[in-house]
Order: C-alpha cells, then structure tokens, then sequence
C-alpha cells in the first residue's frame, strides 16, 4: 500500500515577506505590482478574510480591503527558500514531485524514517520546516496521491490531515466533486446539471455510465472516487508550456495602440 503526503506551504510569498519584516505580520498583505491594474500572486490569511485573492487585480482588492498592504515579490529570495525545504524533503525520500516553489508531492512508501510512519514523517517535516525557515507548512497523508493534495487543505494553516486506508472510502463518498484535482467551475457546473455532487454519486452511477454521458473524464473521475486511481510521484516534470502576459495599467482601445506595443 501507497504513502504519499502533500507538503503546501502557508501563504508562502507572504509568509517569507512577513517573517522578514515583521511590521507587515498583522496587517492585511498581498505580494504584487504596483500599477492599478497588477495582479496579486497570493495574500496572508488576513487579507483573504476580506475576500482578497491571488489573480485577483490590486483595484479590485483595494475595494475589498482599502487597508491591503501590497508588496512587489522577491523571487530569488522565494527560490532559495524552497531549495531549503526541498533539501528538508530530500533526508526522507528521493520521491518527491514539486508542484511550485511551495509545494509537493512526496512519496513515503518505502522510507524508514520515524519507523516507516507517513504520519510522523509528515509531522517532523513541517517541525524541520518551521526550524529552518521560520514557515509554517500543512500536509495531507493518504494512501492515494490526489487525496493527500486535497486533506492538506483541511486543517491550514500549519496543520496536517491524514486519511487512514480504512476510511478512504468513506472519506470519497462524501468528497465535494469541486475538491478533486481537474474538476474546475465549469465541469462542475456541467457534473451538478447531471445530478453529480459528491463521489457517492458518481460511483452510484457507474463506470458505464459516466462514459456514455461525460465521455473519456468521466471514466477518470469515477476511477478517483471509486479509489481505484492511486498515483503515482512523478520526480521528472517536463514543461508543456510557457507562457508571458502583460497587463497594461488602461484599456488600449485602437488597433494602432497595440502595434506600438509589439
């Protein structure tokens, strides 16, 4: 049987900003651009009590928290942290699938540490952590790899969840449909229109089912909720894709404006 535990940072950006000037560690933050219409990449936990959120443009996080503290992010800085913490992952496992600078994938399977214990390992992780760089991270064990990446959002920040082999099934059958990796806003929004709300629902409906009236991804969600589909630690990412934007501070409105901009 698998072990796999998902380390994700806590408001990563924003925690390294806040530990390294503590000013900013009570007051709603956002790391950013300056301009009116820059777009935020994350913000700590008080502002999001305020609705504000990462993608979300600075104009429109102001109107949400007029006292939004935003900061330009330091991404050398945010590297060098997460090659730390990948060294951190490294005393426990070569498997480990990064995600981003903060987080991954981890598999445990077979390491000794803390006695073979997934649990343990994933708690004296994020104490290694804490004691290193000062961040608090979460963590998701289970015996599944997507599940490990959804129970490390259960008890953020700076808290860990572990879904025992035993209650996987119980833990899918009530699982949000939203809540498993690839299910965006608008398949949802297509599985609610077709009665589909938890993994009770799609497992009731069966495989059949789910081909004939959701195609090729209904056959891959039903293999999630019905626990068949484990994962695997990927430890070779190859990029698919590159991409650069630009968001200009007003609206270009004639085609000649966007000529000069190329």
């Amino acid at each position: 049987m698998k072990k796999f535990i998902h380390i994700d940072m806590d408001c990563f950006y924003a925690a390294v900003e806040m530990r390294d000037n503590p000013a900013l560690a009570n007051v709603p933050l956002a790391i950013g651009g300056n301009s009116r219409r820059g777009v935020l990449s994350t913000a700590n936990y008080i502002a999001r009590e305020y609705g504000v959120r990462s993608a979300m443009s600075n104009y429109h996080a102001k109107q949400r928290c007029p006292d939004l503290v935003i900061v330009p992010g330091r991404m050398q800085v945010y590297k060098a942290i997460s090659l730390q913490i990948r060294a951190i992952f490294q005393r426990y496992t070569d498997l480990i699938e990064p995600l981003s600078l903060d987080e991954a994938y981890l598999d445990v399977t077979d390491s000794t540490a803390c006695k073979g214990s997934a649990t343990l390992m994933a708690q004296q992780i994020r104490a290694d952590i804490f004691a290193a760089t000062g961040l608090t991270a979460s963590a998701g064990v289970a015996p599944i790899k997507f599940i490990a990446k959804i129970a490390s959002d259960e008890n953020k920040p700076n808290g860990q969840f572990v879904v025992l082999p035993e209650l996987v099934d119980e833990f899918l059958a009530q699982l949000p449909l939203g809540k498993i990796p690839g299910v965006g806003k608008v398949t949802l929004e297509k599985l609610n229109l077709k009665g589909l709300y938890t993994g009770a629902d799609v497992c009731e409906k069966g495989v059949n089912w789910m081909q004939q009236h959701v195609g090729n991804f209904g056959v891959s969600l039903y293999q999630k909720c019905a626990g068949l589909h484990i994962g695997k630690v990927s430890t070779e990412r190859v990029r698919k894709s590159l991409s650069v934007e630009h968001t200009y501070e007003y609206n270009k409105t004639s085609l000649q404006e966007w000529l000069e901009q190329l």
